[in-house]
């Protein structure tokens, strides 16, 4: 049986395998132990506080298969960005350039390096291991963080992002990058990434332009690049936009992938999910599939099953993994045939 929870410190080493499998992929879930054990430690405290309003809360939750304590992916929530350090970002716009004398008017694209999503939650650190890569387990890893916002709206902001990670050519690298952030960090992406990682950010700052960067300047493959999704993210990027996400012109400072951003309680899966009273019984009854979890916060559990949303039923065994007995309330998402084609 697959289940979300809380990671925790027992789970290192696999988060460490997690990690070197990524090869770097996922900014949030870099090859360093210290790190890793502090986003543990985090997730830990975080779950521990009682909390009023966002602060620099973060969550994390592993999908473990229960009956061989395997952890298969991570995914995580950050209740408020930018906070002890700026999350920097590029916004599309234009600059006008003009001359009366000559008649020409020219809106030049250009992107502007601004913080406009500190303050705002953030889904990060999402990563399913290529042997558990089905529709049913992306769902099951993204959708639990929806459904842990809906049972805890207060810890949240009113706005949540999610960055994707942007286009590379065939041999790795991003053309965004190669056409300007090189030249200005003299590092590869990767390394940049990694700093950025391990919350190394101070260098951001200090050698990032300030100035607008005017995109015609770019070669032809970069300005190709921004604002679209490396291809194997695509399938995130649908789930994310049928969850009511939306591109606003934001990008990557890195690769320029695109930026995603909704308010929180539009979260399709938010306002959706429900809650009824569970029953405990010799086996399920209905055959849609339903996103269950409880509402604790230590000891948050969500799993996969067929039911019926109106009145869930399930076995002992998957009650006794929910945590939760026979009469207590549950969360329930509905996912319908079409939301696992995405």
């Amino acid at each position: 049986m697959l289940i979300m929870r809380p990671v925790d410190f027992p789970d290192l080493p696999q988060l460490e395998q997690l990690a070197a499998q990524s090869r770097g992929s996922i900014t949030t879930l870099p090859a360093n132990r210290e790190y890793l054990g502090q986003l543990i430690g985090l997730t830990q405290s975080s779950l521990r506080k009682k909390v009023t309003l966002p602060g620099g809360e973060s969550y994390h939750f592993v999908l473990e298969d229960t009956g061989t304590g395997r952890i298969l992916g991570i995914s995580g929530i950050e209740a408020s960005i930018g906070l002890d350090s700026p999350f920097y970002s590029y916004r599309i716009d234009e600059v006008v350039h003009a001359s009366r004398e000559l008649q020409i008017h020219n809106r030049i694209p250009s992107l502007h390096l601004c913080q406009d999503y500190n303050g705002t939650s953030r889904l990060c650190t999402r990563y399913l291991a290529p042997e558990a890569a089905d529709a049913a387990n992306g769902h099951l890893l993204s959708r639990t963080r929806m459904l842990f916002i809906a049972a805890h709206p207060k810890r949240f902001a009113r706005r949540t992002v999610v960055e994707l990670q942007g286009m590379v050519d065939d041999e790795g690298k991003s053309p965004f990058w190669e056409s300007l952030g090189r030249h200005f960090f003299g590092m590869d992406l990767s390394q940049a990434d990694y700093l950025t990682g391990i919350n190394r950010k101070t260098f951001i700052a200090e050698l990032m332009p300030h100035y607008p960067v005017y995109v015609p300047l770019l070669n032809e493959a970069a300005r190709n690049a921004i604002g679209q999704p490396r291809p194997d993210v695509e399938p995130v990027m649908d789930l994310l936009e049928d969850e009511g996400f939306a591109y606003r012109g934001y990008v990557d400072i890195f690769d320029a992938g695109p930026t995603l951003e909704i308010r929180t309680e539009d979260i399709r899966s938010v306002w959706q999910s429900r809650t009824a009273t569970l029953k405990v019984g010799d086996e399920a009854r209905g055959d849609e599939w339903l996103l269950l979890s409880n509402d604790h916060t230590e000891d948050f559990r969500a799993l996969l099953v067929r039911g019926n949303p109106e009145q869930p039923c399930v076995t002992p065994e998957v009650a006794k993994q929910l945590h939760l007995g026979d009469g207590e309330s549950v969360r329930v998402l509905p996912l319908g045939p079409d939301d696992l084609l995405i």
